[in-house]
């Protein structure tokens, strides 16, 4: 056998070890045993905007009846896990004259950052958010969108994150993480079809296909509240309402995901198809991940996506609300 042959058989077997070494993850969402027991296995990429807390000792009082943890509050990180500030999961650009945040990243700017934090290629990826609160497991679905827009499929997230770690027994490091080594992941191809726009989401509240979900707090799609960025009250007209505190059950300080059963009944009763093409949105592209991620990744639909800048954008661009209230 000829050197050429034999280099081409090694990089063959070489490729085939890294397809079958992605394919170990379950499923879009995975437990704490799962990955307690798979930790070699993978990268673990942590995501929070609180950076303070990653060296800040958590937390937890144990109840007396049950004899399980309860998670008063979150610090510090899993043992292994790559770090990333949620403000580089977004970025600002240039949009039609004007500079605006909360959007997703380029190819190049996301590769940078991901590399930084020492992300590789060929490894499956889990991602862990704080978890104890709606808004925090939100960061990390933005993430996972984000990554499956620029085309990665071997990713997770964790069920619970680090407060579902924690409420499991296990620990955690809160010495300042070191300094990681330069990753090598790289984007794949770009799936447009993830991320929706202004015209897309204008031309669904007026034919009211795909339908549009409103992935705020009740009261910011009722009209009574509004951030600070957002110019006027109400909703997109024609959109459902899906409050994020709906998509997790809470229990020990702890945000868990639903069953796909129960899933599919949550969403027929705030009178969605679990079926139809969707476009999710909320105030910045926040929320609304969570929306996206149980309709596309829990539920399957293939036709759902997220309204990239969401309500920031469309208040920008002069574009208006219908308030309930």
């Amino acid at each position: 056998m000829n050197r050429l042959k034999l280099w081409l058989m090694v990089l063959g077997s070489f490729a085939g070890l890294q397809i079958a070494h992605a394919q170990q993850l379950p499923g879009p969402v995975v437990s704490s045993d799962w990955l307690s027991a798979n930790q070699a296995n993978v990268q673990i990429l942590d995501v929070r905007s609180d950076s303070k807390s990653v060296t800040r000792e958590p937390i937890t009082t144990t109840d007396k009846k049950t004899g399980k943890l309860q998670v008063e509050e979150v610090g510090g990180y899993i043992p292994g896990a790559l770090m990333i500030d949620y403000a580089l999961v977004r970025s600002e650009k240039m949009f039609d004259g004007q500079k605006t945040k909360y959007l997703i990243p380029d190819r190049q700017e996301l590769e940078s950052r991901l590399r930084a934090a020492g992300l590789r290629q060929g490894k499956p990826i889990v991602i862990v958010s704080m978890g104890a609160d709606p808004s925090e497991v939100m960061e990390g679905l933005r993430l996972y969108w984000t990554l499956k827009a620029y085309g990665e499929e071997h990713v997770a997230v964790l069920d619970g994150g680090n407060a579902g770690w924690l409420a499991s027994g296990r620990s955690v490091q809160t010495a300042v993480p070191p300094k990681s080594v330069a990753g090598d992941w790289s984007a794949k191809a770009y799936r447009a079809a993830l991320v929706a726009g202004s015209t897309d989401v204008e031309r669904a509240s007026k034919s009211g296909s795909p339908v549009l979900i409103d992935g705020r707090e009740a009261a910011g799609y009722f009209g009574i509240t509004k951030r600070s960025y957002v110019s006027s009250f109400g909703h997109i007209a024609s959109a459902k309402s899906l409050p994020p505190e709906a998509l997790f059950r809470p229990a020990q300080g702890v945000q868990y995901f639903l069953t796909r059963a129960q899933y599919t009944t949550l969403f027929k009763l705030a009178g969605l198809d679990p079926s139809a093409p969707s476009i999710a949105y909320c105030n910045s592209g926040n929320l609304a991940s969570g929306a996206w991620f149980v309709m596309s990744e829990i539920l399957g639909n293939t036709k759902a996506s997220l309204y990239d800048g969401s309500l920031y954008l469309w208040s920008r661009e002069g574009r208006p609300l219908v308030g309930v209230l």
